[in-house]
């Protein structure tokens, strides 16, 4: 709708205030765990949107050739959604973002999310973080270590002796360095399993101060009000 707005195209119903409050019922019900009511506010949305892109179509049509490019990759993403369904692969999560994904965690409390993995490499010592790396397409764990070593010693110069990381990087496959899983007892001496509790307890002490911090602060507030 902005983009017409900002080239003159007047539709015929924007359905801004309604499409509003669908979504807000929508998440109202979801919280309520109310969930025909919810598909139901869901569906409502989808019959608002279907009808601002066929409007949209109609009157395209009557446009130049350089407005029609213009509104190219924004209707094609409108008719991808409509068209996805339920049990679809690779489907459009967002419209303002569609590489987002959508990355299954397995926890009771939030059993998937959206967004884009991305691997992080921090010395053991100070937490630096001397890598980042984003993995699009949702890869297995195991097979990005690599690339995430090289690129540590790319950015350093220094080849990675050792690194520690989660469970879920078990079938890694790496021989050339020595690599530490998570709740790993054989071949953990016990220097490094002194090493890694020290680093626990140092990263919980600066969470703990910066929880004191922040709640100094908002005392401080209340205070002054």
């Amino acid at each position: 709708m902005r983009v017409a707005n900002a080239h003159g195209i007047e539709l015929r119903q924007t359905y801004r205030r309604r499409g509003k409050q669908a979504l807000f019922m929508q998440n109202r019900y979801g919280a309520a765990r109310q969930a025909r009511r919810a598909r139901r506010e869901l569906k409502r949305s989808k019959i608002y949107l279907g009808r601002v892109h066929r409007d949209l179509q109609r009157k395209l049509s009557t446009q130049s050739t350089e407005i029609r490019q213009r509104f190219a990759e924004p209707m094609a993403r409108v008719a991808r959604l409509l068209a996805q369904q339920r049990q679809d692969k690779h489907k459009l999560y967002s419209l303002h973002a569609p590489e987002v994904e959508c990355i299954a965690k397995g926890k009771v409390h939030k059993k998937c999310e959206f967004g884009i993995k991305v691997s992080l490499a921090v010395t053991q010592r100070d937490n630096f973080i001397v890598g980042a790396l984003a993995l699009p397409g949702n890869p297995f764990n195991g097979l990005t270590l690599q690339a995430a070593l090289t690129q540590v010693e790319r950015l350093t110069g220094k080849k990675t002796q050792r690194c520690f990381v989660d469970r879920v990087y078990r079938g890694h496959g790496i021989e050339d360095t020595e690599v530490y899983i998570a709740g790993q007892k054989r071949g953990v001496t016990r220097a490094l399993r002194r090493a890694l509790t020290k680093k626990r307890h140092r990263t919980d002490h600066r969470a703990d101060q910066a929880r004191r911090l922040d709640g100094q602060k908002l005392s401080e507030r209340r205070n002054r009000r």
